[in-house]
């Protein structure tokens, strides 16, 4: 299976019972080292006057700059793992393209916004900002929680890309759609989103297409020049590691500037916790699903199971503050995404582990 920290193996590889024994050390008590971070960034927050405004002083467009150094080095190593001769491959997989493009832009923002006005009707602000969590599709950590599963790294990193397009042409438009002219025809309650598009696609062209020129590169020249076998023997399990150190410092910053948010409403967390939890499992279950049924084999089953489940809460908290305010209920929703999603999906992960043995015998 992956393992993200050395990156020698590879996804579809032979897998015996004892899974977490062929984990390294770091990602086998990954959960451990990442309810650590969240504590510990919690902690900072509400224990260091300032820090928050101070880690938020200085910005890459609207995400904090520790946050955008945390998810750079988070996605660098993962792309670097990519074998770019093999996109071809996923590209002509047409059941993969157009059922990731259904569950991403159809299934999920319906489900969230249902989910949202089914169990927080009374919590307008907190029901805008869920929604716009569910419409913002996965471009960075979905990487992580795929390697950690041993999905199909080329499949995943095609469907990164064509959600980064439609996160760029859509997003503007669904948030319109689903805030806007859906309540009204429900005759709900409405909202509004004044989002820019040129600050979406300047967000995915920072956080998804450095990491991504520097992966190609990084995989281009060290292949011409020692070798695919001294490439992911050597220099892979050098660099693996980066990509869990940059996961944990960047959960310890977001967490060290929403701290003092999430400590000081705790029911809402709660409440807000409770549809968020339903969209995961049933976002996750209901692709990995679809994906057996289709025959996509466990590589992409799994990568179809995670992008279609995560969600790209910078971008969520992002548009939240600046529309609404950095105090605002909707802001809320947006900085409980992470705190719910963290967890839940690396579990999942443990969970698609299970279901590989159950499920693909011959994976």
């Amino acid at each position: 299976m992956s393992d993200l920290t050395t990156g020698t193996a590879r996804a579809g590889t032979d897998l015996d019972p004892p899974v977490l024994a062929r984990l390294s050390t770091l990602d086998r008590f990954l959960p451990v080292w990442i309810i650590a971070a969240m504590a510990l960034g919690l902690a900072l927050g509400r224990a260091v006057p300032g820090l928050n405004d101070a880690l938020d002083a200085v910005r890459v467009g609207s995400v904090s700059l520790p946050i955008a150094v945390g998810l750079l080095l988070m996605m660098y190593p993962v792309l670097a793992k990519v074998r770019y001769g093999e996109l071809g491959a996923v590209t002509g997989d047409r059941r993969l393209l157009v059922s990731s493009l259904v569950l991403n832009w159809m299934v999920g923002p319906a489900l969230m916004f249902a989910l949202a006005w089914l169990l927080l009707p009374d919590q307008p602000a907190h029901r805008t900002g869920l929604i716009i969590v569910g419409l913002a599709r996965c471009i960075a950590m979905v990487l992580i929680w795929n390697d950690l599963s041993g999905g199909d790294r080329e499949a995943a990193a095609v469907l990164v890309a064509i959600n980064s397009v439609f996160q760029i042409v859509a997003f503007a438009a669904l948030g319109y759609f689903y805030l806007k002219v859906l309540p009204g025809w429900l005759g709900l309650s409405q909202n509004t989103l004044h989002v820019s598009v040129w600050d979406i696609a300047r967000s995915v062209l920072v956080f998804l297409g450095i990491p991504l020129v520097a992966g190609y590169l990084t995989r281009t020249l060290g292949e011409g020049s020692r070798g695919r076998h001294w490439y992911e023997t050597v220099l892979l399990p050098r660099i693996g590691p980066v990509a869990l150190f940059g996961l944990l410092f960047t959960i310890i910053v977001l967490f060290a500037l929403q701290g003092d948010t999430i400590t000081r409403e705790p029911l809402a967390v709660v409440r807000i916790a409770l549809p968020l939890l339903a969209y995961f499992g049933l976002m996750f279950g209901g692709s990995f699903l679809l994906g057996r049924r289709l025959g996509l084999g466990y590589p992409r089953t799994a990568t179809l199971a995670f992008t279609a489940a995560g969600n790209n809460f910078e971008l969520a908290i992002a548009v939240a503050i600046g529309v609404f305010g950095v105090t605002s209920g909707e802001a809320l929703a947006g900085v409980v995404g992470p705190l719910i999603e963290v967890p839940v999906l690396v579990a999942l992960v443990y969970v698609a582990l299970w279901a590989r043995r159950r499920l693909f015998p011959t994976a």
